[in-house]
């Protein structure tokens, strides 16, 4: 167990394995069989797992890397932006990519992805049966803002700031600070973006 556990590609894909299992039983077992039903759960369980690497590894810049960088000798600096922080960036910016593309293929398969992200107003807007769409669809929104800034404003400016791009000590001074500012606005609309996005599935179904 403990070799298993030491080696993270294997721990990944035993327990990828473990949760097939899971994902095949709902399906052997639930009221539509390996229908619709079935597969807009599975985009679900997608979009949570994605959204969880995503959202976790933008905490971690800001509650930790971010915060902590500056208290970091400046010999030991490199460790950090040559090889810790362009790793997280990779999966950072494609599991923002994922969960936007699982998000939307759920919404399609749900029928309601127009109505969401036109705020309920698709075909007029009744309050009583499209105040749902309207919350929901700002979640949907806030998300589609952070994803941007992920890839238009995090990813290239961290690029200048860790040496990936050639740039003088002046440019990336600037793009860190635009960076941690893009990264910064993604950390204050997570926790809204996740009340919609929590609170809708379990008020409206």
């Amino acid at each position: 167990m403990a070799a298993l556990l030491l080696n993270f590609r294997n721990t990944i894909i035993v327990s990828f394995i473990l949760a097939l299992i899971f994902i095949v039983g709902y399906g052997m077992h639930g009221p539509d069989g390996f229908g619709m039903i079935f597969f807009q759960a599975v985009f679900r369980w997608m979009h949570v797992v994605f959204g969880i690497l995503w959202i976790g590894l933008l905490y971690y810049f800001n509650f930790v890397q971010i915060r902590v960088m500056p208290n970091i000798p400046a010999e030991l600096k490199p460790a950090v932006s040559k090889h810790i922080a362009p790793e997280a960036l990779f999966w950072f910016r494609y599991a923002a990519l994922a969960t936007v593309i699982m998000g939307l293929i759920l919404a399609g398969s749900l029928q309601y992805l127009g109505e969401a992200l036109t705020l309920g107003f698709a075909g007029g807007f009744d309050a009583a049966a499209d105040t749902k769409y309207s919350l929901l669809g700002a979640g949907m929104w806030l998300g589609l803002i952070m994803a941007f800034n992920v890839w238009f404003f995090i990813w290239p400016n961290q690029k200048i700031a860790l040496g990936m791009v050639e740039a003088d000590a002046d440019a990336k001074a600037k793009a860190a600070k635009t960076a941690t500012l893009f990264s910064r606005t993604n950390t204050l609309l997570s926790l809204p973006m996740l009340a919609t996005m929590t609170m809708s599935q379990t008020i409206f179904g």
